[in-house]
């Protein structure tokens, strides 16, 4: 997702989902394929390097499911507690939110 317009559209009717350390955001696209777009700010992460790991998770977990995840437009956002976590848990957190996604039945509107 690219600009500020696929951002908005997503928070209009959202459906939410715990990450663990992440707030993941759905919304069906209707594109026949799931897209990622990331919000880490720096109110959550002070230093870059943090934020840039978060970013490098939140993409790997993204990729591994993103064959099977429905028509969805997904951003994720940062929860301040997500600095603290080890990576593993925030692993586990993301696998929790993806199995929700893909459990939830998804109608474009």
């Amino acid at each position: 997702m690219g600009d500020a317009g696929q951002f908005k559209r997503v928070f209009a009717k959202p459906q939410r989902f715990d990450g663990g350390g992440f707030l993941v955001v759905a919304r069906a696209n209707g594109l026949g394929r799931a897209r990622l777009g990331l919000a880490i700010s720096k109110r959550c992460c002070s230093r870059a390097v943090d934020r840039n790991k978060l970013k490098r998770i939140a993409r790997e977990s993204f990729r591994a499911r993103a064959q099977r995840l429905p028509a969805v437009d997904v951003v994720m956002l940062c929860a301040p507690k997500a600095k603290q976590l080890t990576n593993p848990e925030l692993f586990s957190g993301l696998d929790r939110a993806w199995q929700k996604v893909l459990g939830k039945i998804w109608v474009d509107s």
